[in-house]
């Protein structure tokens, strides 16, 4: 650490300067005292000085250097190292068991929501977006707490270090922060559909959380049975996105949002990244759940197959964006935008297939999976804005219910 650093090379510094001054008592050349001022001419007196400054100059160089390789040691012991087991920091435990950047599976769906429903409206309410927001991130929070719980109870997370349980050493405070989480999240997703008037809403988050409880907590636990992915899936996609554009309705205003093919065909593509995310970050687990008899896709394929998946994922993903651009269920802007992200699609595919037999790097698979997730959906969110913006409102609108 740099404090250690510094403290090291002080203390160093004070070693050299004692080692310089018994240097200098020991030293053949003979003070300029004793020499006197008529035992050396001009010349000679410069030799003289000149090269007893450059064997200080020396004798400095290389012990300083000394003692930064020390220091640079020292400091490199005091930092604790991520591939000890023991010796991985507490801030890196906590900022992994935050998952901070996940939390990006709760503003993607509501950002394309939001955006598909001023598309077809040209309304949007600030203060429900961010309730919205503020209610999705403690439900996001509630999964991510009952799963490090559960998975706890299993034995899956048994050398997880980063788990929330083995941090706070309580599965049962765990669970209590991770349902009174869930409650205050339902209670103000309940609130927004009541402001919005609209009750489809509130019933297509209800499915969304239900996908979330089936997957992980007993005694279904489906998750373990390899089904994780689509009810990840249909949670995140269909569900949730679609929620969160009906919850821009507005009831007082007579102004009610139709299910359209935009809005399906935007909740797909939300719900394939958001997968993407949960496959990839089973890679360094596998031994892990099939010791616990958890049967993730990836148990079930292995890594290198898996690798493939991913590949395939990717160019699946693309492929239906410029499908459904050419079909005109998403405006041709969303299409250019999201396709700019083309590059991190291939970094994501090309991380996995090189690193996908490394456990400690393939770590941050799902990482690259929350940037590709991230990226592409603020590219849809704002390429349906700016078609809006543009009045390209000819393409057929198909209404479903």
């Amino acid at each position: 650490m740099p404090m250690a650093s510094t403290l090291c090379i002080a203390t160093q510094f004070v070693g050299l300067k004692n080692k310089l001054d018994d240097y200098l008592s020991h030293s053949t050349i003979p003070p300029r005292s004793y020499l006197g001022p008529s035992s050396l001419s001009s010349g000679a007196r410069k030799f003289t000085l000149g090269s007893r400054g450059r064997q200080l100059e020396l004798y400095g160089t290389f012990h300083f250097r000394g003692l930064l390789s020390k220091c640079e040691a020292t400091e490199f012991d005091s930092v604790p190292q991520e591939n000890g087991g023991e010796g991985v920091a507490m801030a890196t435990l906590v900022w992994r068991a935050i998952k901070l950047p996940i939390y990006s599976v709760a503003l993607v769906p509501i950002m394309v929501g939001s955006a598909a429903a001023y598309f077809q409206s040209g309304k949007f309410s600030t203060r429900l977006f961010f309730v919205i927001l503020a209610s999705s991130v403690l439900i996001i929070s509630w999964l991510n707490l009952s799963n490090d719980a559960y998975d706890f109870s299993t034995g899956a997370d048994k050398n997880k270090k980063e788990s929330v349980v083995n941090l706070v050493g309580s599965p049962t405070g765990t669970l209590v922060a991770a349902y009174t989480f869930l409650a205050l999240g339902f209670m103000g997703l309940t609130w927004a559909s009541l402001e919005a008037g609209n009750l489809r809403a509130i019933l297509f988050l209800a499915f969304s959380i239900v996908c979330g409880y089936i997957y992980q907590c007993p005694p279904f636990r489906l998750g373990y049975q390899g089904l994780g992915e689509p009810l990840c899936f249909a949670a995140f996609g269909p569900f949730a996105t679609t929620a969160f554009y009906l919850l821009q309705s507005n009831a007082r205003e007579m102004r009610y949002l139709p299910i359209s093919s935009t809005i399906l065909s935007a909740s797909i593509l939300v719900g394939i990244t958001t997968t993407l995310i949960l496959f990839c970050s089973h890679f360094h687990q596998v031994e892990g759940d099939r010791a616990v008899g958890k049967m993730s896709p990836l148990v079930r394929l292995g890594t290198e197959r898996g690798s493939k998946v991913v590949k395939a994922a990717v160019i699946m993903l693309y492929a239906l964006l410029f499908a459904l651009g050419l079909s005109k269920s998403l405006p041709f802007i969303c299409t250019f935008f999201c396709g700019l992200t083309i590059p991190v699609g291939k970094l994501v595919v090309s991380f996995v297939e090189e690193n996908h037999k490394d456990k400690q790097k393939i770590f941050m698979a799902k990482y690259y999976c929350v940037r590709l997730h991230a990226l592409f959906g603020a590219a849809l969110a704002a390429g349906l804005v700016v078609a809006r913006m543009i009045s390209i409102n000819n393409m057929p609108k198909i209404t479903f219910f």
